[in-house]
């Protein structure tokens, strides 16, 4: 039975003005119980309203929280989600397209951590999406610096798919967590390694790989001569993936474990050697201003931040509009309270400060 609970209405054209206020919204009020009503989707894009990513998205939080949808079309400029209770099982999302199984596992996580019992997910799309965290972000990055809060969750990726076809396919196994921990990220600490990977797919060939490492190895070994930089090329194997593509991940550790990274996907008509550059460049700005996390996983964190127990600090480089939007409506949707203060510094670094709600998991 649907929840009860009055009716929360959120303006889909403010702030950032598209998915990811959706994401949020979804997996808040399956979250807290609280129902919504998302209008002006997308309001004043070419094509306004609700694609096919931001359908799978919602339809599939319904499902996590045995919910009710209206307004569940492709193009729909309003939708509503009465959630019920979060339930433990196997769910499954596929975009149809190559949308981004990275966002899809974004708007669902923190809703599998406070069910009664183990979920597993499978999503199928685009593995490495414009647009979007590439997959690799999600292993090499996202998963490890959310385990400070507590958070542990198993991705593998059974096929990669690349734009237009996609086809990739991940799976997902999550535990239920009885409350998140606050973290404090104030502390960046001396970059200690850099690893990355550059990869082709499909029918390009595997010079590809080798020029976007070495332009990328080069760039940063100039700026970070005592690091040992490691890029290594390489190539899918045919069965592994859907459709040819290209791209760059580049990861760089810290001595307090902070995990920061760089990348950038290949298109047709750009060379090998401007994708590797862009990927570095990524990288060494996100170094540059001193925060411990990149302006990647900024929005990222806004959720769990605003459901742990206690104040988390994180100290990040100049806020996104993402994160803005996170946080708007992070307390739109709960009582969690945030405080963004300027780092002291002339790099723009802010200290994004959280006094979650302290969530708990009753089944656990």
């Amino acid at each position: 039975m649907a929840s009860a609970r009055a009716l929360v209405m959120i303006d889909g054209s403010v702030m950032e003005g598209g998915g990811q206020i959706l994401r949020m919204a979804a997996a808040f009020s399956c979250l807290t119980s609280q129902p919504i009503t998302v209008n002006k989707i997308r309001h004043g894009r070419s094509k306004p309203g609700l694609r096919p990513q931001h359908l799978t998205g919602f339809q599939m939080m319904a499902d996590i929280c045995n919910g009710e949808i209206k307004g569940d079309q492709v193009g729909s400029t309003e939708i509503t989600l009465r959630p019920s209770s979060i339930q433990a099982g196997s769910y499954m999302a596929d975009t149809g397209t190559a949308g981004s199984v990275a966002l899809l596992l974004q708007v669902s996580l923190p809703c599998t951590l406070f069910a009664p019992g183990p979920i597993t997910m499978t999503f199928k799309g685009g593995t490495n999406a414009e647009m979007a965290p590439q997959i690799d972000y999600v292993t090499l990055v996202m998963k490890p610096m959310l385990e400070k809060f507590g958070v542990n969750f198993n991705c593998d990726i059974i096929r990669r798919g690349y734009y237009p076809k996609g086809g990739g396919e991940i799976v997902v196994n999550t535990k239920p967590i009885h409350q998140l921990k606050a973290v404090e990220l104030t502390d960046r600490g001396k970059v200690t390694s850099i690893r990355g990977t550059a990869f082709v797919a499909g029918v390009l060939p595997f010079h590809i790989a080798k020029r976007m490492a070495q332009t990328a190895s080069d760039m940063i070994g100039r700026q970070y001569p005592d690091v040992d930089v490691q890029i290594v090329p390489k190539q899918e194997r045919r069965e592994d993936a859907v459709g040819s593509g290209s791209g760059i991940i580049i990861v760089a550790e810290t001595s307090t474990k902070c995990l920061l990274a760089g990348s950038a996907l290949g298109k047709k008509g750009v060379q090998a050697e401007e994708v590797g550059r862009q990927a570095a460049e990524s990288l060494l700005q996100s170094l540059t201003h001193g925060g411990c996390v990149d302006e990647h996983l900024q929005d990222q964190l806004i959720i769990f931040m605003a459901l742990a127990s206690g104040v988390s600090r994180v100290l990040s480089g100049p806020l996104t509009m993402h994160t803005k939007t996170a946080i708007y409506i992070a307390e739109k949707l709960t009582k969690a309270q945030f405080k963004i203060t300027p780092a002291g510094s002339d790099s723009g670094c802010e200290i994004i400060e959280c006094t979650g709600i302290g969530l708990q998991n009753n089944s656990v």
